[in-house]
């Protein structure tokens, strides 16, 4: 049998512990649990300042999972990430010595400052959990995240991620900026310190997996699966779209609805859950036309509007219930 409490129970401890340090950011906490619970990848795109590299170390802290932060610069190179086989005098043999990478959780800040051979670096990691060194494979342990955050407004020393690593990301958020009541907040918790409290850890990996193991007993109606694959497909044809949804994306569309189904505490998909995810998990693996690619948001205007051009097959809940 399968227990959905346990996902809503570990994103509500971690939801309720993120918040004594980061102040409402709540639908990015959820999307970034959601992809630790899959097993994938996120990416935080906006302006400096608006508390990317604190609510990624506040989930960090609120686990008890190593973690590591990597500072993407022009000069990083691939063995600086991964790490370097060396000779060692003593033994006289090589040895090898892990890279950063190797953490439960890794944070790659500013990762479009990287050169695309040190980006590309990170791709085996990501997409295979794990590196090879010198024909050599080591493993990473698991849970394994890379939580990556970028500017999207600095063009000075940046090269865009290609889209064969931005598909990596199973999602895609954005902090925002607050408004009056969140930043009058802010200023009142943060009066008299810089530092954000140390937080204390509320899961463990064994939550975590344990959580992940759960996502199976998630039921999906057929009709939801051919939701998702139309949603996916309206995609392909947006305005200024050039390449849309993949099969892959339709995966990871999915697999983060049915995370997020589970945290709500349902056993069973709705049209909801997939119209909520879609946004964040479509829209960085659009690729846009050169007219719409300068406009902020636009591809995310092709999610909105693929979802506004398909029809969700009923309003009836229970008919998306396992009989």
């Amino acid at each position: 049998m399968f227990d959905m409490e346990k996902i809503k129970n570990l994103y509500e401890k971690l939801r309720k512990n993120i918040a004594l340090a980061v102040i409402g950011r709540d639908e990015a906490v959820k999307f970034l649990t959601a992809a630790l619970i899959c097993g994938g990848h996120a990416v935080i795109t906006d302006v400096p300042g608006t508390g990317k590299t604190l609510l990624t170390k506040s989930l960090a802290s609120s686990l008890s999972l190593s973690f590591s932060r990597i500072q993407f610069t022009p000069d990083l190179m691939p063995s600086d990430v991964t790490g370097i086989r060396y000779f060692n005098m003593k033994t006289q043999e090589f040895e090898f010595l892990p890279g950063p990478v190797f953490a439960n959780i890794v944070m790659a800040d500013e990762i479009n400052r990287a050169t695309p051979k040190t980006q590309a670096g990170m791709l085996e990691c990501m997409a295979e959990h794990q590196v090879t060194v010198d024909g050599e494979l080591h493993r990473l342990d698991e849970p394994f995240m890379v939580i990556a955050t970028q500017n999207p407004i600095e063009s000075s020393g940046v090269y865009e991620l290609p889209e064969a690593q931005l598909d990596r990301f199973l999602v895609s958020v954005s902090t925002g900026l607050p408004g009056r009541a969140e930043t009058v907040d802010i200023l009142r918790r943060y009066d008299k310190r810089s530092e954000a409290p140390v937080l204390s850890a509320v899961a463990s990996a064994d939550d975590v997996l344990s959580a992940r193991a759960e996502l199976d007993g998630v039921y999906v109606s057929d009709v939801l699966y051919e939701y998702v694959a139309d949603v996916c497909a309206a995609t392909r044809h947006a305005d200024g779209v050039e390449l849309g949804a993949s099969p892959r994306a339709a995966q990871a569309l999915l697999s983060v609805s049915k995370c997020v189904a589970a945290m709500r505490g349902g056993d069973h998909l709705l049209p909801d859950d997939v119209k909520e995810c879609a946004p964040v998990v479509l829209s960085h693996r659009l690729v846009m036309s050169a007219a719409y690619s300068m406009r902020r948001g636009s591809a995310k205007e092709a999610v909105l509007s693929a979802l506004s051009r398909t029809p969700a097959p009923t309003e009836d809940p229970s008919a998306y219930k396992l009989k």
